[in-house]
């Protein structure tokens, strides 16, 4: 039997406001022919999530900043910023619009678009909602985390290092989200 969003416990309609102090938009990508994984994340990025009583028409559109890039290293920061990735210069912001929600067993999927460089790819998100929730300022929140994975450069991230005949970064990114969103009032 699947459950409706409509049947998740607090259940909401109505558009959220991503809180970027409880939420956290990251990445891993296999290092060093793959024995490790760099992680990372953005520290700024805004968006929306639309919850209605038709999963069809439930989304999100969220906007990253990717200046704002954050490994725990910040030569390797730096680099991720030039030409040979993202090109925050040229393209600053990632962005992600769905259009819609369908199920998959126990999970939601997100079916949306990701635009990264100007390339715009088809990309769903697998998701659960962790639930809706009363605060204590009086607001309404929900949680939602997600993850996706893309082929960097099916996006024009096409860095290419190699070291000692290792490739140093895989081409296989695993997106992952954790997301609390406040509910708009009015």
């Amino acid at each position: 039997m699947t459950t409706a969003i409509t049947e998740i416990p607090g259940f909401v309609a109505g558009t959220w406001d991503i809180d970027p102090t409880h939420s956290e938009v990251g990445f891993s990508v296999r290092h060093m022919g793959g024995i490790s994984k760099v992680k990372g994340r953005f520290t700024a990025f805004t968006g929306t999530v639309t919850t209605t009583d038709d999963l069809a028409t439930s989304g999100v559109e969220v906007a990253v900043e990717l200046d704002s890039i954050h490994t725990g290293n910040p030569d390797r920061d730096g680099h991720l910023k030039t030409a040979d990735f993202f090109e925050v210069e040229k393209y600053p912001t990632m962005t992600y619009k769905a259009t819609g929600v369908t199920r998959d067993g126990d999970d939601y999927v997100l079916n949306g678009e990701l635009t990264l460089k100007d390339v715009t790819k088809a990309v769903p998100v697998t998701f659960e909602f962790n639930g809706f929730a009363a605060d204590a300022y009086g607001g309404t929140r929900i949680g939602i985390e997600g993850k996706a994975h893309i082929n960097r450069k099916d996006f024009g991230v096409n860095f290419a290092g190699v070291q000692n005949n290792v490739v140093l970064v895989g081409d296989k990114v695993e997106i992952s989200l954790d997301i609390e969103a406040v509910l708009r009032q009015g």
